[in-house]
């Protein structure tokens, strides 16, 4: 007889003790196992979860969405748990769909399953929708996905994915991050369709175009250190055959009229040093990023 799953969920929480005790009991029906990343709450958001009988984690000061999330999936390997989900805290996500985002993961069809809000229902205002599908789309070029809601926290974690899924990100950009590793280690991810709820709700903590700003550049950093031989590397290379036109430039001009030019001196010497320095970083990052993967798939090897 096949054992019952150990599902565990994740709820990051700053400063949501009026929305937190709903969000924990709606949940708790439909998992074995509550913890709750108190990111440094000023408010009453720990104890009352730790009284509605979740596992608190207490960060002393507010170390980010990311933190929280890394801390999550920390724990879940620890606890060998089959499936994680993560969602918010503030309401906007409905515990009563975590049964839907799981059943891929136990009948073994994704690795990862997000929880899109495009595919089902949300009054987000249009600015949001508008920056969401942005990020999205800078995604599935960047990272080479296929998704419709690359910043949709409402997620489930399988086994491998939990194993496998090292972010480093502190901040809103662990969402992109997150799926940027998913398609270097060939993780399956799957949507489904959610109901996400804006209305009534404060889940604005930071500027719009600040956190998308912030999201972008986390996406591209990650995209390059995933690849850092193509984005590196090759502009390496290319830096360098630059600085060396300019050097035979340099010596034929100086071979017609004894002229040395310093200003394109410069230039050949920035240009040979730049790609040295770009292609350099590009291995170590490489290098480093391979052992990673290595530790990484041994540690689910052995678990």
């Amino acid at each position: 007889m096949r054992k019952k799953p150990y599902i565990v969920a994740g709820i990051p929480a700053f400063n949501e003790e009026l929305t937190i005790a709903k969000v924990i009991l709606l949940t708790k029906k439909y998992v074995d196992k509550v913890i709750v990343v108190d990111d440094g709450s000023t408010d009453m958001t720990g104890e009352i979860a730790r009284a509605l009988g979740a596992e608190v984690i207490k960060h002393d000061e507010n170390m980010g969405y990311g933190a929280a999330i890394r801390r999550l999936l920390q724990v879940a390997r620890s606890e060998n748990a089959d499936a994680l989900v993560i969602l918010d805290a503030d309401g906007q996500h409905d515990p009563r769909e975590i049964p839907k985002l799981v059943k891929p993961i136990i009948k073994d069809e994704a690795d990862i399953v997000i929880g899109s809000r495009f595919l089902g229902k949300t009054d987000a205002k249009k600015y949001r929708e508008l920056g969401v599908r942005m990020i999205t789309r800078a995604t599935n070029i960047l990272a080479g996905t296929k998704i419709t809601d690359a910043q949709s926290g409402f997620r489930a974690y399988g086994r491998k994915a939990i194993q496998l899924i090292r972010p480093t990100d502190d901040g809103m950009g662990v969402s992109v991050e997150i799926l940027v590793q998913a398609m270097d280690e060939k993780l399956r991810i799957k949507e489904v369709p959610i109901t996400i709820r804006y209305e009534g709700l404060d889940t604005s903590t930071e500027h719009p175009i600040k956190h998308g700003a912030g999201v972008i550049n986390a996406l591209i950093i990650k995209t390059i250190a995933r690849k850092p031989l193509r984005f590196l590397g090759l502009p390496g290379v290319l830096s360098i055959v630059t600085g060396l036109f300019f050097v035979m430039w340099l010596i034929s001009l100086y071979n017609q009229t004894r002229y040395f030019s310093m200003p394109m001196a410069i230039i050949a010497v920035g240009f040979i040093s730049v790609g040295i320095l770009m292609i350099l970083t590009a291995i170590q990052i490489h290098i480093v990023r391979n052992l990673e993967k290595k530790i990484s798939m041994y540690e689910y090897t052995c678990n």
